[in-house]
């Protein structure tokens, strides 16, 4: 293992620092690494220097109360060359501005998620922050559970069907275990789905951002048009493998860790299952039991790679190693346990 760059700490008080995502710079082999606490800092000669500072660029910006909270995820668009343009997803005091998505004004809001737009200087040294685009904001029942990726899919062309669309994971925002399973369940609202979207559309209801006529709910009366894949409680990464199918890493309640792969329409079982498992939401959150034979768990869709808590706690992101040094190990798939450290692989 060789030292690339240390990132400074962002707090006294331990962690020292909340490192989530390294992405690169499209047409580049610039890398870039974000802190959840609102640092985002491109690694350069052994040197991690400060790109974005989020406690600067939005005032109501919040980290706390730690645990997915703060700056959840970044990501440049495919023609960043000629366009400039890049997302970040963020944590903002509740009430800060009106959500786009909410829920029942019974039911508290602890947080909001925001995704944004940036154009970066003509000398890449940050960002314009006067340029900056709001594209959607969510309200959220917890801290946990949030918005925590945003990505375009790797290597397409202009001929690809999804290019230059924007795929967002959005977790259930903690609304199942503090009692109210229906706000993520089904097709018909934001939490708990992977949803996609055009950055450079605006046929969405805040017109700040487009809609997809190929999105599987896009038809009206089927289920919220920008959902893309529901039914998970945190859809934590996303990837692609070379033959263009997206995986996600799920990270589960007390039993079960998952990847999946991710198809249009599908349901991937949250809040009634975990893993190939049933979950009883309303009786014991803490353990898993054996699937029944009702109809609505053969509509399903179950994970391809699954953990129990023995092996690890809590999934990262995974790569498919397409390299050449090492012959052995080309097309797995690589992938992490954030709690343990641990590495794993699978076959693809």
């Amino acid at each position: 293992i060789e030292a690339v760059a240390q990132v400074p700490p962002s707090s006294e008080q331990m962690p020292r620092t909340r490192i989530a995502k390294m992405d690169q710079m499209p047409d580049s082999d610039r890398l870039f690494v974000s802190d959840l606490r609102g640092r985002l800092y491109e690694l350069k000669d052994g040197q991690a220097r400060s790109f974005m500072n989020f406690q600067e660029l939005k005032p109501d910006f919040i980290n706390t109360p730690g645990l997915a909270t703060g700056f959840g995820s970044f990501t440049f668009h495919p023609e960043f060359s000629s366009n400039r343009k890049m997302y970040t997803t963020h944590t903002e005091s509740a009430g800060s501005a009106e959500a786009d998505f909410g829920y029942a004004d019974t039911v508290k809001v602890t947080l909001q998620w925001v995704i944004t737009e940036w154009t970066v200087r003509n000398d890449f040294t940050g960002v314009e922050a006067a340029n900056a685009k709001e594209l959607l904001r969510i309200n959220m029942v917890s801290g946990i559970h949030g918005v925590q990726e945003i990505t375009f899919r790797p290597n397409g062309s202009p001929a690809d069907e999804d290019y230059g669309l924007l795929y967002v994971s959005v977790g259930d925002g903690g609304c199942v275990i503090n009692g109210h399973p229906d706000i993520a369940m089904g097709p018909a609202q934001i939490w708990g789905s992977i949803i996609r979207i055009d950055p450079s559309g605006s046929n969405s209801r805040n017109e700040a951002y487009g809609i997809p006529p190929s999105n599987p709910f896009f038809r009206e009366g089927t289920g919220l048009p920008e959902i893309f894949a529901h039914g998970f409680r945190n859809p934590h990464r996303i990837t692609w493998d070379h033959n263009g199918r997206m995986l996600a890493t799920g990270i589960g309640q007390h039993r079960v860790e998952e990847v999946n792969w991710i198809l249009p329409g599908n349901d991937y079982g949250w809040p009634i299952a975990e893993g190939t498992f049933q979950i009883l939401t309303e009786i014991n959150m803490s353990e898993v039991y054996a699937l029944p034979d009702a109809e609505i768990f053969q509509t399903l869709t179950y994970p391809v790679i699954q953990y129990d808590h023995d092996e690890g706690n809590a999934i990262s992101g995974g790569f498919e190693y397409l390299g050449e040094d090492i012959p052995v190990l080309r097309d797995k798939y690589f992938f992490g346990d954030i709690v343990r450290g641990r590495l794993f692989y699978t076959n693809l």
